[in-house]
């Protein structure tokens, strides 16, 4: 068979992600905290982007309610920022030039100019130096700060690192006196001495390694030696748990009383002794969207506070005339790339803007009334309100929360499936949530509301079709123990 070469044309589509398509759709999904990072980041790598400064003047003084009227009549115009055909330099800095950069994140100001002029003192002005960049206490070196203070051997000293390195967030240890015993080289019963110090430590019951256990210590540091108590607590805590609490009295011969004033002096104490000391950083929310009522109509404010106001550099803009060979292939690549950046800072707030607004039109009853009034509402439904795909708005949904009248929420919040009505209509299931949570908090704490009892008056009252399973499933994801666990006796 001879071989030859032939040309031959073939006609496919297919989707390329460029890095310019990956960073828009990655500032889509990114938290407000996030999105500031990366802004930050682009700033020092960049030398294109910098960032401008806000020249307040007596023009731009204009009272609250022209600027609420004004941005709520506005609508963000996506030309002003769309590129024009070609890849020239010319075109880019037309593009940069002619681009109203100035105010592209204006339509969705969350301040007027002059109040971002102002200068607020930040938190960090009225500490001292050590306070700035002292670390959060942990358990372990708040052990290890005592163990080291108490009189130990450098053998025991030994032994107690390695218990206090065998603790859990909670305080319990989670190694056996003999394990222990083998990694130092020492007896079991050297470990358990030492142990017992520890144990007397601040939290008082902390390294034990069961909640009766921990428990015990601390009452017999804090003197409740009541031999009845101590039985309770070695031998039914577990009743106590679940309420047991007639068969205990008779057990003992006491009466409810008595058991009542072991139940308060057991709460005094600390089960979870370690748990104070948690090494989690703390997660902060700032909300990306502001909901204001204003009149009759709801306003919706974009947060932009600390977000920088990104300029093309003026100075690197002109170098690019005059650049030659690969200097000016990287300037013409670093100034693409600023654009790209501004362009998709715009095409992100302009999204979440338009996202926010589809969710207030359709949930317009919680923002009236609160969470008893959220309707079903899936992504699709906002997407072809907006015309948009559903992944654009699951990402732009995503790690965002909007400050309402009736509090902080995540944008996902208003997402719930539907629960059919008698008359046909549907109810959102976070409404049914709330609608759960409230029936639970008025019931008498003596004779609490089963799930079932809780699904009849679902039906009876508010005609809301719902099986005894879902309401102790929404009962569990509100975190909410069974009505055995919720009866009160006394």
């Amino acid at each position: 068979m001879a071989l030859e070469l032939r040309q031959q044309l073939k006609l496919s589509q297919q989707l390329v992600m460029t890095p310019q398509l990956q960073q828009a759709i990655k500032l889509l999904q990114l938290s407000r905290l996030e999105l500031l990072d990366t802004v930050q980041q682009e700033l020092l790598e960049n030398p294109f982007l910098e960032e401008g400064m806000d020249e307040a003047g007596p023009a731009d003084e204009v009272t609250e309610a022209d600027t609420r009227e004004d941005r709520t009549e506005s609508k963000p115009d996506a030309a002003a920022v769309e590129p024009r055909p070609g890849s020239d330099t010319g075109t880019e800095e037309d593009l940069s030039r002619s681009a109203d950069w100035e105010n592209y994140l204006g339509d969705f100001s969350s301040t007027s100019k002059q109040v971002q002029s102002r200068e607020y003192e930040t938190p960090e002005e009225g500490m001292s130096f050590e306070a700035r960049l002292t670390s959060k206490p942990s358990l372990d070196g708040h052990l290890y700060w005592q163990l080291r203070l108490s009189n130990f051997t450098p053998k025991q000293v030994e032994i107690g690192e390695t218990v206090i390195g065998n603790l859990d967030s909670q305080g319990y240890l989670q190694a056996s006196a003999e394990e222990i015993g083998q990694a130092v080289g020492a007896s079991a019963e050297e470990v358990e001495l030492v142990l017992a110090r520890i144990q007397r430590f601040d939290p008082v019951g902390v390294a034990c390694r069961t909640p009766q256990e921990c428990l015990l210590v601390q009452m017999e540091t804090y003197g409740y030696d009541d031999p009845v108590l101590v039985e309770l607590v070695r031998e039914h805590l577990e009743d106590l748990e679940k309420r047991r609490y007639k068969p205990l009295a008779r057990k003992f011969k006491i009466s409810l009383e008595q058991i009542r004033e072991y139940l308060e002096i057991l709460q005094r104490l600390d089960p979870m002794p370690g748990a104070s000391y948690g090494s989690g950083d703390p997660f902060y929310i700032s909300p990306d969207v502001f909901v204001y009522k204003y009149g009759e109509d709801f306003v919706i404010l974009l947060n932009e506070d600390g977000m920088p106001r990104l300029e093309l550099n003026q100075v690197y803009m002109d170098c690019v005339q005059h650049s030659h060979g690969g200097e000016k292939d990287y300037m013409q690549e670093r100034m693409r790339s600023a654009v790209w950046l501004m362009k998709s800072l715009y095409q992100r707030q302009r999204t979440l803007y338009k996202v926010v607004e589809s969710i207030v039109k359709f949930q317009r009853g919680f923002f009236e009334e609160g969470v008893t009034h959220l309707k079903p509402l899936i992504l699709k439904d906002v997407a072809e309100d907006i015309e948009m795909h559903e992944s654009t708005v699951s990402r732009i949904t995503t790690n965002k929360y909007v400050a309402t009248p009736h509090g902080t929420f995540e944008l996902k919040f208003f997402f719930n499936s539907a629960l059919g009505m008698d008359d046909g209509t549907q109810v959102g299931s976070e409404s049914v949530k709330a609608l759960i949570k409230n029936l639970i908090g008025d019931e008498n704490p003596k004779k609490p509301l089963s799930d079932e009892r809780i699904a009849d008056i679902l039906k009876e009252k508010l005609q809301v079709n719902i099986a005894r399973r879902t309401v102790a499933k929404y009962r569990t994801a509100l975190d909410i123990p069974s009505s055995s666990k919720r009866k009160q006796i006394f």
